[in-house]
């Protein structure tokens, strides 16, 4: 137990680096308490823009300014979504740019939900080691090691400019190989498992592949991908590869549960009766499949749609017909990306089951 404690506090102090160590900037990201802050003020209006703010008393409490106490003018934005008006006590973001003169500019960015996180975090991972005890610990440090795979191997080669479709592949190859081998141990239940992810999650791919080539999508359906051409690295992406890219890795979670339940129950059925025959055992496989099927296919369908009811909910508002909601690139993105998930989700079920009941029968033998 020690052991796996001691592995679980390196891969956090591993990822807490890695994701927290920034280049050089101009300006420091730092944490402050509120101490007072006034009511929202009007100031000037521009063409339909009413400017507002407050005037805001605020202690730094982490960098180099740590203990500072700075009055400054929080300018709030007229759009909601960005209005970040504060009162006393409020933990806020704020960058502190310090100009050649030698004074000092202080701007509220967010409010602070760092801690927040970090409990749910510490809450998930207690309830993971409390109920599974040590394949619990094993879980929490393949998935670990899969955040250190993604943000350490997978985003930053990307970013150099490498092909992200045969990138995502290898990386989720080796993420369900490590996390298999690593929960079940090195047996025929892990092996069947691993090669019913692996071919579904390939499945996912070529399928969104061929069909997002057919109708022709161009993988700048959100904000996020066009603010991709701005970048400071001025990398050209290709962004139809990382549309795919996000769809294989999408699939990947789902595919991998299902793959290791049906070849583990299969083990069960095995173990408590081994006198089936392969045929047999196959079918038991694929009965727990069914089952697990219809659920599992929902989370996928309902993942993506909760994602979107906000833009389904104006589709609605407007009475948009059918036709144009099912023709734009960002809703053929969606379906694309959940159908190809669930069909590769589906082809899992009698792959796992014909190389589980395979494998059993002939370590049997």
């Amino acid at each position: 137990m020690k052991k796996y404690f001691l592995l679980i506090g390196l891969f956090i102090l591993i990822v807490s680096f890695n994701v927290y160590a920034e280049e050089e900037n101009p300006f420091y990201t730092e944490t402050a308490v509120v101490l007072d802050a006034s009511e929202t003020k009007i100031g000037q209006e521009y063409e339909g823009f009413t400017e507002k703010y407050q005037l805001v008393k605020l202690e730094v409490t982490s960098g180099k300014y740590k203990g500072k106490v700075f009055e400054i003018e929080n300018n709030i934005a007229d759009n909601y979504g960005f209005a970040i008006a504060v009162k006393k006590g409020d933990k806020v973001i704020v960058n502190i740019e310090e100009n050649e003169d030698g004074n000092v500019d202080v701007f509220i960015t967010e409010y602070m939900r760092q801690h927040y996180i970090i409990y749910l975090s510490i809450l998930f991972i207690l309830l993971i080691v409390v109920i599974g005890r040590t394949k619990g610990i094993k879980a929490v440090i393949t998935l670990t090691l899969t955040m250190v795979a993604i943000l350490k191997i997978l985003l930053p080669m990307i970013l150099k400019g490498v092909n992200p479709i045969p990138l995502t592949i290898a990386i989720s190859i080796s993420i369900t190989v490590i996390t298999m081998f690593f929960i079940g141990g090195f047996n025929s239940k892990t092996i069947a498992a691993i090669i019913g992810t692996s071919g579904g999650v390939l499945i996912a791919g070529l399928v969104a592949y061929y069909i997002g080539s057919q109708v022709k999508l161009t993988g700048l359906s959100s904000e996020e991908a066009i603010m991709l051409m701005d970048i400071p690295q001025g990398i050209v992406f290709d962004f139809k590869s990382l549309l795919f890219s996000g769809i294989i890795m999408g699939a990947l979670g789902a595919v991998m549960d299902i793959g290791m339940s049906i070849s583990s129950a299969m083990e069960e059925i095995h173990n408590a009766n081994k006198t089936l025959t392969r045929k047999e055992l196959f079918s038991a496989g694929m009965n727990v499949g069914k089952d697990v099927m219809g659920t599992m296919t929902n989370t996928l369908i309902l993942a993506y749609t909760g994602s979107s009811i906000p833009l389904l909910l104006l589709f609605m508002a407007y009475e948009t017909s059918i036709v144009k909601i099912l023709n734009l690139d960002i809703i053929a993105t969606e379906v694309i990306r959940s159908l190809a998930g669930s069909i590769g989700l589906v082809l899992t079920i009698p792959l796992t089951a014909f190389v589980a009941s395979l494998l059993m029968k002939k370590n049997e033998k």
